[in-house]
Order: C-alpha cells, then structure tokens, then sequence
C-alpha cells in the first residue's frame, strides 16, 4: 500500500509543472481562464492588469488570508449568529460586481470602454479580454479540483485543515465542509450549524478545504444562467440567453454534454496514442538528451577555438609590431647619421676649426705651384660648403609623419568582430520567377547578409498544409507528414529550376542560405500557379507569305516586329481624308488537332495594335489569299464569322482573338468574360469580338472593358471542347474565354496592325540549357497542305 502512495505521488510531482501560473511561477491559485485558453491566477491578472495602466479592481480575499476566514466564536462559548452567504460571496459573484468595468464616482459612461489587453506570457502577445476585463474570463473550477488532489496526494494528507468556527487555541481539526457555506467545521460545529429538519441540513458535504468553488459554472452577463451550450466557432460556453443574440447567429452551437464527449474522446485517443508511442518519446529524448551532451562539447570546443583566434591574432599583431618597430629604428639610425654628418660639416666651417682653420693655414703657402696643387680641393670644399650656406635643407626629415599608423579599419574591423552568421533571407525576384514548362525560382542575398556556401530550396502544392490544414487530429498531421515540403539540397548560384510539377496547382516556395554557421532565415514564402495543361513549343512559322517590309521576324523565330512600310507611307501620302491600315498575320509552326494545350508571349507596351488567339489553319490560308489592305469587311479575324446569310449564327467563329494596344487589353462584355476574382460575368449571348475593317475597330458587343496590359497574355485551347481561355500569364488568372471552331487543325494565330512588337515565351529548359536546340515539330495526326 505504501508503495502504491508513493509512486501515485511520484506522478503527481511530475506533473506540477503543468500546474504553475505562468505569470508568478507558483502553482495556481483562483486560476482564471483567458481567451487563449491558458489559466493564470486572478491576483496575478490583477497585477498585470495594473502594471499596464489600467485601474486598479476590488479582489476577493485569498483562501488562506485571516479575511477569508470568519470571525466568529466556537459554539462551546457562545452562539454567534449563522453564518450568512454575504460573508463568503463567490468569487465569480464578486468578479460580476464589477470586476473589469471601472468607472468613476458619479458619471455615467456615455462612450463604450476600450478593450482591455492583457500580455499572456505563454503567448507572447496581448490577448484581448473585452470591455469588461476579467469579468468575461470564467474560473477553472478543473483545475482547482486537480490542485487540491495535487496537494493532498504530495502531502500524503499530512497537512490539516482547522475548524474555522472553534476559538483557538482549543481550535479543532475540521472533518466536514460545506459547499454552500463555503467553510469548514469539525463535527460538533457542523451539528450547530446544520440543525437537523432545517434547510441547511440538506447542505452539501465535502471535503474540508480552504479554497471552496462554486458548484457548476453560471453566465459572467447573465446571474444563475447555466451554461448548457458550446459555441464552436467563438469556442466559448454560452447560456440559453447568450446562445439568442445575434452574434452567434450563424454559429456552430452544440450542447455541452456533446462538446463534453467530444473533447473528451479526442483527448482520450490523442492520449492513447501518445501513450502507444512511448518507444518514440523515449527515443527522442535520449536524441534530445545526447544534444545537450553534445551542446556542451560544441561549446568548450568553440571557446577554445575562440581563444586560439585571439592567441593567433594577439601573436600576428606582435610579430608585426616588432616588424615595424625595426623598420621605425633603421630609418631613425639613418635620419640620424644623415643629420650628424651635416652638423659635423656646418662646425667646420667656424672660424678657428675645420676647414676654416685648414684654409688659413692654405693661404700662408707662397709657392704657387704647391699652392695651386692642394688648394683645388679647399676650393671645391669651400663652394659646396657656401653653396649649402645659401641653399640650406635637412639632409633627413624628423617629424616621422608618415611611420604612424592608420588602424581605424582594423580597429573597425576589431569592433565589429563577431561569431560566423549565417546568411539573412533570401529576397526572391518575382519578376524573372515563373511557372511555364518547368519552374523558374530566382532570388538574391541582401548586401549586408554575408556569403553563402549554397542555397536549400524548398516547395510543396498548396492545400497539403504541414500541422493537419483543414484536416485536423492526429490524422491530418500524419497526412501533412507525408506530404511536408520537398527539397532541393546545396543549390548553386541564385536560381534553380524545378520540374514534374503538377499542372493548374499552385505551389508554394522558399529559400535559404547555407554556411559554415548553418542554414539561415527562409525567405518570404511566394505562391506560383502551373499552367492549367501542357505547355506547347512552337516558333513563328515564316513560311506563309511574310511581308518582309511590314514584319521581321527574329532568327530564333520567337520574336516579330511589324513596321510601317514603304507602301504604307505612299499610301499615307496620296490619302488626305484617312489612310486604310494594314493587318499582317503570323501564326505558329504547329498545327493542333487534339489535346490541351497552353503557351504564353509578351506585347511590347508601346505596341499600336496586335491581337493574340487561334484560328483555323484552312480559314487562316484563305485570309492570306486576301487582300491586305482588307478593304472589304466580309470577313471578320477577330469573331471569325462570315457576314454572309450561309453562316449560321450558333456555328463558332473560326477565329478567336483578344486585341492589345497602347499598354491596354480590351476585354469584351459577355458570358466568357472573367471578372477580377476569375470568376464569368453574367450574360446570355455568345461573343462577338471587334471587327477589323479598313484599320478601324468595330465591337458587336455594345460595350467592352479595358484593362492594363498583362507582362505576359497565357492562351490555353482546349481541342476537343472547342474552347480557348485567355489568361494573365503572371498570376494565371482568366480573362476571357470563347468557343473556338476546332473541326479542323487549330494554329496559333497573331494579327498585327501599325507598329508593334510580340515575343513568344521561352520554354525554362531552353533557358538553362547552353544553346537552344534546333526543332521543327508540329503537333498533329496529318501532314496539312498549306497550299490548299
């Protein structure tokens, strides 16, 4: 038995932490649950509360605090009169008393009170509490009772609880308390007090306690309200009245007996399965245990790689502070003699020494041949002596100016000195990151980050989020553990390339540096959407008629530029009332008969007018036998739809364009055409696209919208449903959508009319790879006749 108690307090004592207020470090003591859901005791909220500004509020006394006890006389004595509820108020009666709600003596409030923010450690953030403070927060009356068997297990029951109604010292230990009485009292006070046939005899026993609760919870707003109901979308317990306002209307609302099981089945099976995976606790903890060991031996032997950097500089700096002292003491042993031969020159020439005194001695010669023989040099002396009288400079400079020291880099350098950083957050470039082909992911470091050995990629589909997403449990955080964020390790340069991605998903990315110090700070997470089908590859098929004159087309065969023309100018200069435009058709070298398929290009923003779509091949080779100044509007290569009466009206257009121009993109009105969101517009009527006649531009639709010119226009043709999309090839949302007359092979087709200039999207592999391959390919099941 007694071993049974000690390891059932063994447990207990491993669990106090949990029962600590995270404020004061103690174990709780009224504890109070905050809208986070972390409890912390009401005195020390009401600290906190005070330390932020806020007014001080009235408190209820503590359990154990001579207030908290009553006053009154053993029975043995004297009768004192019986205890009354107004001595031992609950403490939520006395929260709702105005506990939050803090006004000053003799005005109304006329303005609504701020919300009140209390900074919750556990958090780390300031949790908003309401107008009302602690008055909306309920007591957890849950773990009050786990606390009182937390000390009554440690203690073993060593620890007595006195009668509160006996005059010391003939004081009693208390064997009874009294729910509704809030107090506790031996056997022969309990009798006194709860006379039998009275009311209070039907009282509620419980164990004798300093700290007594409320027997269920009741509504903070609304006085003796049960809380029967549990709102799962505020997360809050709610009486029949709070569940009638119109704040939860709308709300998921169950009763509490259900949220009850609810929560309680999910604790129970996370539970089990913590308790099933004990081999896994166990085994990360000695992963974790040998990572402290680990830590400390890291960190002797960083410090004493600390300490050898300095020796190795300390020594660097003192073998090149005696290399320069020795440089400093030969120049000043040269400067030196330099100065002493000069000094020893100037005192020969005083009178009575030197070569002075050698002179006199020279002129008392009186055989001029002897004379002449040894005065030449005296004569030589004399001059460069007189010439250095006249001329005098120090044979060396003294000052030493330029042996001193610039250390201010070092010294800066010395400041700044501090432990290997690993490299900051990548910043990614969204303008040269997209998704085509394959997936293009550009970034860069900051200046101030330092270098980075290489780079770790990471990615993953939107919608499989790590930590369950909408998928909650333990089900959901396996789910998001098989489908976490993949990897691409030690990436050089600032680019990488990802491939067999899956199309029309969006992915998420982000980067990080790697250096000697570790991996670094992700990067700002940045969201790219796959095209909706397979990208084509095609190049501008220069085969079909080109006027050279009036369109270039580039020698990859990927770029096209229209110029006005000679004929154009002539034409320009013989008309006086208007000047007819002409409209050069390019399409693709391939040719669709099945599948989807996507590509995308790029408009020069200055371009006049250039319209991008698809059309038939057999109705694109009769519009190059037209003429090209197209002054007959029968035919329309926008709509696609003849004007003549053996058309029917229901028959889709051969043709399928959206019209670009002057930095704008002109969507028509219709039931294909895409709002902001990417979502169709209302509308009853297929689309009739803008008619291209003698360069004018005519809309069968009474009105269109114009919005500014995409970086790239995306074009998806889905054959067998005979339907084209056109999309913002940057963040893949659809524009406009059309059917399109696929009864026959389908090209891409592009229309220029004036100046203007079209690109066509490279594929990401051709990119990175060092010469673009040359190909020819066309996607279809025949060899179409382009001369028919």
């Amino acid at each position: 038995m007694m071993d049974a108690l000690v390891r059932i307090s063994s447990n207990m004592k491993s669990m106090e932490r949990e029962l600590h207020c995270p404020v004061c470090k103690e174990i709780v003591k009224q504890p109070v649950v905050l809208p986070c859901q972390h409890s912390v005791c009401l005195m020390c909220a009401s600290e906190v509360l005070v330390q932020n500004g806020y007014p001080p509020p009235e408190l209820p006394p503590e359990p154990n605090s001579p207030a908290s006890t009553p006053n009154t006389r053993s029975p043995h004595q004297a009768r004192r009169p019986m205890p009354s509820k107004a001595d031992h108020r609950p403490i939520d009666r006395v929260l709702r008393s105005g506990f939050g709600t803090y006004l000053s003596p003799g005005r109304r409030r006329k303005e609504p009170p701020h919300a009140m923010l209390f900074p919750c450690p556990p958090c780390g953030r300031e949790v908003e509490l309401g107008e009302k403070g602690l008055t909306d927060c309920l007591r957890n009356l849950t773990l009050e009772r786990i606390v009182e068997r937390y000390r009554h297990t440690v203690s073993l029951g060593s620890v007595a609880v006195m009668c509160q109604f006996c005059k010391p010292p003939q004081s009693l230990e208390a064997t009874k308390g009294c729910a509704d009485c809030r107090a506790s009292f031996c056997n022969e006070c309990f009798k006194l007090y709860h006379p039998w046939g009275t009311p209070r005899a039907q009282h509620e026993h419980v164990q004798p306690t300093l700290n007594f609760r409320p027997k269920v919870l009741s509504c903070p707003e609304h006085d003796q309200e049960r809380l029967h109901f549990y709102c799962r979308t505020c997360q809050r317990l709610l009486c029949p009245l709070c569940k009638l306002r119109r704040v939860h209307a709308g709300h998921k609302v169950a009763p509490v007996a259900q949220a009850y099981q609810t929560l309680k089945d999910k604790i129970t099976k996370e539970m089990n399965y913590v308790l099933a995976n004990q081999e896994t606790v166990l085994g990360q903890i000695s992963q974790l245990e040998s990572a402290i060991t680990q830590t400390e031996a890291n960190s002797v032997a960083a410090r004493e790689q600390l300490s050898q950097s300095v020796r190795d500089l300390t020594a660097l700096l003192a073998e090149r502070h005696a290399s320069l002292t020795e440089a400093l003491e030969r120049a000043r042993q040269k400067r030196g003699e330099a100065l002493a031969g000069q000094v020893a020159e100037r005192r020969s020439l005083l009178e009575h020494a030197g070569l002075m005194a050698f002179s006199q001695e020279l002129l008392k010669e009186t055989d001029p041949p002897c004379f002449v023989q040894a005065a030449r040099q005296t004569h030589s002396r004399l001059s460069t002596s007189i010439e250095g009288l006249q001329c005098f400079s120090l044979a060396a400079d003294p000052s030493f100016r330029h042996f001193q020291l610039d250390v201010s880099k070092e010294l800066k350098l010395l400041t700044d000195l501090q432990f290997i950083q690993a490299p900051l957050a990548p910043v990614i470039d969204t303008q040269k990151t997209l998704a085509y082909d394959q997936l293009f992911l550009c970034w860069r470091l900051p200046q101030e980050s330092a270098p980075a050995w290489h780079f770790s990629v990471e990615f993953r589909r939107r919608g499989v989020v790590p930590g369950g997403g909408a998928r909650g449990g333990i089900q959901g955080r396996l789910a998001a553990a098989r489908w976490g964020w993949q990897r691409l390790e030690e990436v050089g340069g600032t680019s990488a390339v990802i491939d067999r991605l899956e199309m029309d998903s969006v992915y998420v990315l982000r980067v990080r540096g790697c250096n000697k110090a570790g991996f670094g700070e992700y990067s700002e997470e940045v969201y790219l959407h796959t095209p909706p089908a397979p990208v084509l590859n095609f190049y501008l098929d220069s085969r079909w008629g080109l006027h050279a004159d009036r369109l270039v087309v580039s020698k990859e065969q990927r770029c096209a530029r229209s110029v006005p023309g000679l004929s154009l100018l002539q034409a320009a200069d013989l008309a006086l009332t208007s000047c007819h435009l002409t409209a050069d058709l390019l399409v693709g070298d391939v040719a669709i008969t099945q599948g989807r398929h996507y590509w995308a290009c790029s408009v020069e923003p200055g371009s006049y007018l250039v319209k991008v779509g698809v059309g038939l091949e057999a109705k694109l080779q009769e519009w190059f036998h037209l003429p090209q100044d197209m002054a007959s509007p029968r035919y329309d290569p926008d709509s696609g739809h003849d004007s003549g009466a053996e058309d029917s009206l229901d028959s889709p257009p051969p043709f399928s364009f959206l019209t670009m121009g002057m930095g704008k993109i002109f969507l028509p009105h219709g039931p294909n055409h895409h709002n902001n969101h990417g979502c169709p517009a209302n509308g009853t009527s297929p689309r009739r696209s803008p008619t291209i006649s003698n360069g004018n531009i005519h809309a069968s639709s009474p009105t269109g919208l114009t919005y500014p010119l995409p970086p790239r226009l995306g074009v998806c043709l889905d054959f067998e449903k005979g339907r084209v999309t056109f999309y913002d090839a940057h963040s893949l949302r659809p524009l406009w959508e059309g059917p399109v007359d696929c009864s026959g092979p389908v090209c891409p087709a592009f229309c220029f009319i004036g100046g203007g200039a079209l690109q066509l999207q490279e594929l990401v592999a051709n990119r990175m790879a060092d010469q673009t391959p040359v190909r020819r390919v066309t996607i279809q099941s025949r060899v179409t006749n382009l001369n028919n």
